[in-house]
């Protein structure tokens, strides 16, 4: 893809600004986590590679790669306006993102089907994509997404978990669910199956907003009260924060791979429309 093609949506560089850090931890051999930063895009994705023989690095980059691809090709020819129709109740951007996951599933699937040495191997993704004063979230299995606003830290994201099932299903509490073995069990993941349900949902930002895309690495490892006081900290820029909860994980054992993307909404970026466009919006 040309240059001039990454270019031509409008960047939003100085509007939001980001920072990212993955580690393989204390007791992993090799790291199988994977991320994107795209600030002038507005996208980060942060993945978690599982598979035998060094596949789950494999299908981790797989997914990064492919999503921010399609993304960037998406995004280039959308423009103001555009032939498909967004799904119901979500954005052009969104249904975008959303799509580049399923694409990204069948690559993957198609991989581990095709090489044997490739055989079995997944991944988990959560995405976030920042438009128009929006926020876009795609995700599949149990990576995370945290929203910090005005002193609160709230999990955007639901798990795709066996564990989560159960507790929606009142089996465990949340607290007995973190101390759970079976915890990390996915129900769903990229480039198991030949399709994958997406989920997404979509909200508002504010500037002052942080964000945290992380692996089960680091939740694993860190109670929420610990990432909202580390997310929080109104002095710290976002690469030290992004330091500090890897290395506050390690400190707490480190037993899986790290990976820690944060992202601060510096002031608003709406679309500019014309006031045919607003008028047509408005009636919709």
């Amino acid at each position: 893809m040309s240059s001039d093609a990454l270019l031509s949506a409008a960047s939003l560089e100085g509007s939001i600004d980001v920072a990212g850090r993955c580690d393989t931890g204390r007791r992993r051999s090799h790291n199988e986590d994977c991320m994107t930063l795209d600030a002038a895009r507005g996208l980060v994705i942060v993945a978690d590679g599982m598979g035998g023989h060094n596949a789950g690095e494999v299908a981790s980059r797989m997914a990064v790669d492919s999503i921010h691809e399609a993304l960037c090709d998406g995004l280039g020819d959308l423009g103001d306006n555009t032939d498909d129709e967004p799904a119901a109740h979500f954005s052009h951007q969104g249904t975008l993102l959303r799509r580049a996951i399923e694409q990204s599933n069948r690559i993957i699937s198609q991989a581990a089907r095709s090489q044997k040495k490739l055989e079995g191997m997944g991944t988990t993704v959560v995405s976030a994509l920042f438009h128009d004063d929006t926020l876009s979230v795609a995700w599949v299995g149990d990576s995370r997404l945290y929203r910090y606003r005005a002193g609160r830290l709230e999990q955007m994201t639901r798990d795709h978990t066996l564990l989560q099932e159960l507790v929606d299903r009142g089996f465990y509490s949340p607290e007995e669910a973190r101390a759970s073995l079976n915890r990390n069990i996915v129900t769903r993941a990229l480039g198991v199956e030949e399709s994958v349900a997406v989920d997404l949902i979509e909200d508002v930002v504010l500037p002052g907003d942080r964000y945290l895309l992380c692996s089960d690495g680091l939740n694993d490892m860190i109670s929420d009260v610990d990432i909202a006081r580390i997310l929080g900290a109104p002095t710290a820029g976002l690469d030290t924060i992004a330091g500090e909860l890897v290395a506050q994980a390690n400190e707490q054992g480190g037993h899986d791979n790290i990976t820690a993307a944060v992202i601060e909404v510096l002031r608003p970026f709406p679309v500019r429309r014309s006031w045919f466009r607003r008028v047509v919006d408005w009636f919709q």
